[in-house]
């Protein structure tokens, strides 16, 4: 359904313009939904986070696959994907320097070797779940970017965008961990929803299905979103905007202490768990919304 051939997407911003308004993106809306003081800690106080090899890890792969799909159909075999991902962890390294922290102590080319062959088994993953000869998406890496009726903007980057000659929509997003418990999953359809309801609002047309592709454990979920959802998760984003910009002026950003605080960065500033935040800086402007690679391969 989905192997038709792509067409110019017309509604997608130049990400060159600027300025641009602030926005909310889906890892920023998730933040403060989670915790609105880790949204905080990382849209207003933009503290550092070091990154894991996973992470890291999860964006060369999604690298990969972008510039997979750039090639002609007939070259995307899984030997020529093998052969991107060093150049592409080279590339990365060198425009990000700071990636290259996930490795230290000895044996540092050895633990490269085995990370990078790690990252090949996500790549045979990814092809155990399609044939990517068969498919011709119309965009890769996308930028969608809306106005709600609120005023609320969104900005975020689709992985993947298939459009059926019969102009059905199927979102795309990979995942490079397994294919995850209850709360994952939620986080994972908030994310997927998200981009939904932006290509609702650009196109006034319902995407057909949002697919999660696991590739670690090989497993690929499907959802298939309605305008009356899409219209309730729409009030849910216009209810999270409103809090942040309560929030705003005081710096009133409280934690929320779940199972999600034992991956959190930020426990030992955290007062949850006995810490002290940073003196609030202020609000001069809002959050631009821009996710970084780490998290767009989130």
């Amino acid at each position: 359904m989905f192997s038709g051939p792509g067409t110019e997407p017309g509604s997608t911003p130049d990400p060159q313009a600027a300025p641009r308004r602030p926005a909310l993106s889906p890892s920023r809306a998730g933040d403060f939904k989670q915790c609105p003081l880790l949204y905080r800690f990382r849209a207003v106080d933009r503290l550092p986070e070091t990154p894991t090899k996973a992470q890291v890890r999860g964006t060369v792969v999604h690298a990969v696959l972008e510039q997979l799909y750039a090639l002609p159909a007939d070259e995307r075999q899984p030997e020529r994907a093998h052969a991107l991902i060093a150049p592409t962890w080279e590339r990365l390294s060198a425009e990000e320097p700071g990636l290259t922290a996930i490795f230290d102590g000895e044996s540092v080319e050895e633990q490269l070797a085995a990370w990078l062959e790690s990252a090949g088994g996500l790549v045979d993953g990814y092809f155990e779940l399609e044939d990517p000869r068969r498919l011709q998406p119309e965009a890769c890496e996308l930028l969608v970017e809306t106005e709600l009726d609120s005023g609320v903007l969104l900005r975020g980057y689709i992985d993947r965008l298939d459009v059926a000659p019969t102009g059905e929509i199927r979102v795309v997003d990979y995942k490079t961990g397994v294919a995850p418990r209850e709360i994952g999953e939620a986080k994972a359809l908030f994310q997927m929803k998200f981009y939904a309801l932006a290509l609702w609002r650009l196109r006034g047309v319902v995407p057909r299905q949002l697919r999660l592709m696991y590739l670690a454990d090989r497993q690929s979920l499907a959802y298939t979103p309605d305008e009356a959802e899409l219209s309730r998760f729409e009030r849910t984003l216009d209810a999270i905007w409103t809090a942040i910009l309560r929030a705003a002026p005081t710096g009133d950003f409280r934690p929320n202490k779940t199972k999600l605080c034992d991956w959190c960065s930020h426990q030992a500033i955290c007062p949850a768990f006995g810490g002290t935040p940073p003196a609030y800086p202020g609000w001069p402007e809002p959050d631009s919304g821009d996710e970084t690679i780490l998290e767009r391969a989130d």
